[in-house]
């Protein structure tokens, strides 16, 4: 885990440093009186000089080498979250992350476990009745779902429920994670509001593996199913049910703990564009607005927790490896 997310960081640091737009450059322009676009905001403002510019440098930590910067921000910065940000003044990462953070693990959650819970009972479903009507139909809208990206598939969610346009629905509200004035809400009225708000995310967030993960059930029980060992519980007189539940489902859910461990990155992360879509101030939502304004250690920091996050989730999904299939060990054999 360490090599890996070092060389994650290191090599995304270096394309963060060379990258133009950064904070020298957006800095320049406002002491020329320039927007971020290019557009001049006043006249007053001069030339720069090669000893503004250096001194710039010098106080971003940019005229010194790539590694020692790297070093100072691995150590000295704690991963970039002790870092004050370039755009929102005398707040650290770290402030920024835990102020966002709620929104997205409550989103991110929410979505995970639904997922899980419609996609395994579906997927069980489809192979028991593999080549019926049920299979068929539910192929086909499992395969729309997966036809269609997340983001879009929040486009037409509030246009259609969100009153939008006027020819349909205004069900839901168009966007944020809570009303105005929830604090003084009853604790029903909580409830309801927080279910409008998170009802279409939620499902544009389980529209993005609710396909793979029903397919890959449906799959790995039908190969169970067609094992000999399957054969031989049927042969010694047990019934169909306990040879599926007993001993095919269990060894069916080995690939699907493969995913298990995503939910440390998925509630962390969420998703960029379906924040962004439902104008959610989750995380997904701030690494984009560091991406476009090049606050390179808003973006850093999100980057590096997220990092240390998904390889704790693919160590995750090793144990549940285990609690899965006892007889899977790590252990060297002679």
């Amino acid at each position: 885990m360490i090599p890996t997310f070092i060389g994650i960081t290191f090599f995304s640091f270096g394309l963060c440093q060379f990258v133009p737009g950064g904070p020298v450059e957006q800095v320049i322009l406002q002491m020329r009186g320039l927007g971020a676009g290019g557009e001049r905001m006043s006249s007053a403002a001069g030339p720069i000089t090669e000893e503004q510019r250096k001194a710039l440098e010098k106080h971003f930590g940019f005229d010194k080498p790539l590694p020692q910067r790297y070093w100072k921000w691995l150590v000295h910065d704690r991963i970039g979250l002790a870092v004050e940000s370039y755009k929102y003044p005398n707040q650290t990462v770290w402030q920024l992350i835990v102020k966002r953070f709620p929104v997205s693990l409550v989103f991110g959650i929410t979505g995970f476990v639904l997922t899980y819970l419609v996609c395994i009972p579906l997927g069980i479903a489809k192979a028991l009745r593999h080549g019926g009507a049920f299979d068929l139909a539910s192929s086909l809208i499992v395969f729309i779902g997966y036809a269609i990206p997340p983001f879009a598939f929040g486009m037409v969610l509030k246009m259609l429920f969100c009153g939008v346009t006027e020819t349909f629905w205004d069900l839901f509200p168009v966007s944020g994670f809570h009303s105005a004035g929830f604090a003084a809400m009853s604790l029903g009225a909580k409830a309801k509001d927080l279910f409008q708000h998170m009802f279409l995310p939620v499902l544009c967030y389980m529209v993005g593996n609710f396909a793979v993960l029903t397919l890959l059930m449906k799959n790995s029980l039908l190969e169970q199913i067609g094992q000999d060992y399957i054969r031989t519980v049927l042969a010694r007189g047990a019934t169909r049910a306990r040879a599926i539940w007993g001993h095919a489902f269990r060894n069916a859910l080995i690939p699907i703990a493969t995913g298990f461990g995503g939910i440390l990155t998925v509630m962390f992360a969420g998703s960029v564009l379906i924040e962004r879509v439902f104008e959610i101030p989750g995380m997904g939502r701030l690494s984009l607005d560091a991406i476009v304004s090049r606050d390179y250690m808003v973006f850093m920091g999100i980057l590096s927790a997220t990092a240390i996050l998904g390889l704790l989730g693919r160590l995750l999904s090793d144990f549940c490896y285990l609690l899965i299939d006892p007889r899977i060990s790590f252990r060297n054999q002679s």
